[in-house]
């Protein structure tokens, strides 16, 4: 589900547009909430950061999709970091202005809460995955489930995924030494097949057998 571009101008007159370079900090863990962000162009990462320095990706958002939903609470927190993945541009809205915005239209109002939904429902697959599954069947699920439809905006098309092995470990919660062996497994069996800064899926079914989704 994403924001239809038609849309886009709301948010524009509630909010002001900004731009990141690939990599740039767009917030952090423990920052003040207040903003509520639309992807206008581009891919941006949440990740969560550890006490020893180590980062877990939670999400890649990209085009049309919302984040820093934690806004909606009183005084909170930002529960994850943002960064942006490539030239980015985003609509920051205070929730402030947005409200006006949203008392007038129940379309995006009800594309907000159904996004937010989603939200919940990815990060419940994201505790499953890695309290249930074993590092072949976390693999297994998180490629079928990128590539069950395409979605240009993110660069995954015919079975794509636009992922380093380093990126996808990163995503999965898994170190990169695993995901190469357990990648090399799956190309062996020709389930996938791996190539520059991609991983292509080719035998759905075959990764199926691993951990049926």
């Amino acid at each position: 589900m994403r924001i239809p571009q038609t849309m886009f101008g709301a948010f524009e007159q509630a909010g002001q547009v900004l731009h990141y370079r690939p990599g740039e900090l767009i917030y952090m863990q423990q920052d003040a909430a207040g903003t509520l962000y639309l992807v206008r162009k581009g891919r941006v990462r949440v990740f969560l950061s550890t006490e020893r320095g180590e980062e877990v990706t939670l999400e890649i958002v990209e085009k049309g999709r919302i984040f820093g939903e934690s806004s909606f609470m009183q005084d909170a927190r930002r529960p994850a970091s943002v960064a942006a993945v490539t030239q980015t541009e985003l609509v920051a809205c205070r929730l402030s202005a947005l409200g006006p915005v949203l008392r007038q239209s129940w379309e995006l109002t009800a594309a907000l809460l159904e996004m937010m939904s989603q939200t919940c429902s990815h990060l419940s697959g994201l505790v499953r995955r890695a309290y249930l599954y074993n590092s072949r069947e976390r693999l297994a699920a998180f490629l079928l489930e990128q590539t069950a439809t395409d979605n240009p905006d993110r660069g995954i098309v015919h079975g794509t995924l636009p992922y380093t092995h380093e990126e996808l470990a990163l995503v999965v919660g898994l170190s990169r030494v695993t995901v190469t062996r357990v990648l090399g497994e799956f190309q062996k069996k020709g389930w996938v097949e791996c190539g520059y800064r991609t991983i292509r899926v080719v035998n759905a079914a075959g990764l199926r057998s691993v951990r049926p989704l």
